[in-house]
């Protein structure tokens, strides 16, 4: 098993280094902490796509908040399904751990997560489109 930390913000001129911190305190290896600086619209980041393309069934995944994944509510939900479901990799969201995928597999576990990622998902997409 590999754990993994992704860390994006939205452009160049933004600062990284508070989700750099939070992998660090993680001891997550420096290799395995990936970091795009560009906007979250769409899945077209080199960082992401260089460690999806290595995660493998039992890795771990860290990311700060799920606003730093995307902010494209059908494109979160797909790259959630493709992690999770279909590469059997376990996500957790550091500020909201009820959103991890690690601790609760049952039904009602993954119905809550599946629940809260939609709702989440929803808001940045609108808040993305009022930023627009």
């Amino acid at each position: 098993m590999e754990i993994y930390g992704y860390v994006r913000v939205s452009s160049k001129e933004q600062n990284d280094g508070r989700q750099i911190f939070v992998m660090n305190e993680l001891k997550i290896l420096v290799q395995n902490i990936f970091v795009d600086k560009q906007s979250g619209r769409d899945f077209d980041r080199s960082a992401y796509k260089l460690f999806a393309s290595r995660l493998k069934s039992g890795d771990l995944l860290y990311i700060k908040s799920i606003d730093r994944l995307g902010r494209n509510y059908g494109d979160i939900q797909e790259q959630w399904r493709m992690l999770t479901k279909e590469n059997g990799v376990d996500i957790v969201v550091i500020d909201m751990i009820l959103l991890g995928t690690r601790l609760h597999k049952d039904l009602m576990g993954t119905f809550i997560t599946d629940l809260v990622l939609q709702v989440l998902s929803f808001v940045f997409q609108a808040e993305f489109d009022n930023i627009r």
